[in-house]
């Protein structure tokens, strides 16, 4: 599976306006819904912060990969968002969170969103494409770093 194969290109966000986890969550839901009409953004954000209440996604190293099961979803798609100025996430390393991967799938998506976490956290462990992405000054530099991320593995 490639990650560009689940990127939604318009509901990519280059610097959000949320300074809060909270926020951040409906801004990106909110994007989401409105590039994926089938998406509606209020129970997507229900969703998300729910699976928050249960640990943060926040992996440190300035990332978060919030995510969540959407019932009525055919298949995984995938958003994008960067803070320039930071987020306090709850992460497991206090720092603020940067870079945000938003992954949401089937409500009965099996093993297939397990993959697809593993390759993004993969992808993030890599400090040199975390700056790809900090640095990243259009649309098309984030899509450019993600397909070269995507040709790795």
């Amino acid at each position: 599976m490639k990650i560009m194969d689940i990127l939604v290109r318009d509901a990519v966000i280059l610097d959000v306006a949320s300074t809060n986890k909270d926020d951040l969550l409906k801004e990106m839901a909110s994007s989401l819904a409105g590039a994926v009409p089938s998406i509606e953004s209020d129970r997507l954000l229900s969703v998300l912060l729910e699976r928050e209440g249960l640990q943060s996604t926040g992996i440190g190293e300035g990332v978060a990969i919030p995510h969540g099961k959407l019932p009525g979803l055919d298949r995984l798609i995938a958003s994008f968002a960067r803070s320039v100025s930071g987020v306090e996430f709850a992460s497991i390393d206090g720092q603020p969170t940067h870079l945000f991967f938003l992954l949401v799938v089937p409500e009965h998506s099996g093993g297939q969103h397990l993959k697809a976490l593993a390759r993004i956290s993969r992808f993030f462990r890599d400090a040199a494409f975390r700056q790809k992405l900090s640095d990243a000054e259009s649309l098309d530099d984030v899509f450019r770093a993600i397909e070269e991320e995507d040709a790795k593995f």
